[in-house]
């Protein structure tokens, strides 16, 4: 695991294809527990090419100088993600 919260990704790869390409990213919060949010493309098997943008928020720890990952929610599609904005915009506003 990355030991500075800019190494952390979501990037991975298996026999020479990227399963999941990590598009952007962006750190919510850091510190002993860090929040990233992380903007991604999967690979499609069945397609052979890679899906929608999906969104997914990681939460990590930070312990004896490593982070490692401790919880994740998937944000399946940017349908969920709006909902998600719009929702956070409403109770903000206040």
């Amino acid at each position: 695991m990355a030991s500075n919260i800019d190494e952390i990704t979501i990037h991975y790869e298996e026999d020479g294809v990227v399963l999941v390409k990590e598009l952007d990213k962006s750190i919510l919060s850091k510190g002993a527990w860090s929040t990233i949010l992380f903007k991604y493309h999967q690979w499609d098997r069945k397609k052979n090419e890679y899906g929608p943008d999906k969104f997914t928020i990681r939460r990590y720890r930070k312990l004896n100088n490593e982070y490692t990952p401790q919880g994740k929610f998937n944000i399946s599609s940017k349908d969920q993600a709006q909902k998600i904005v719009d929702a956070l915009r409403n109770w903000i506003k206040d």
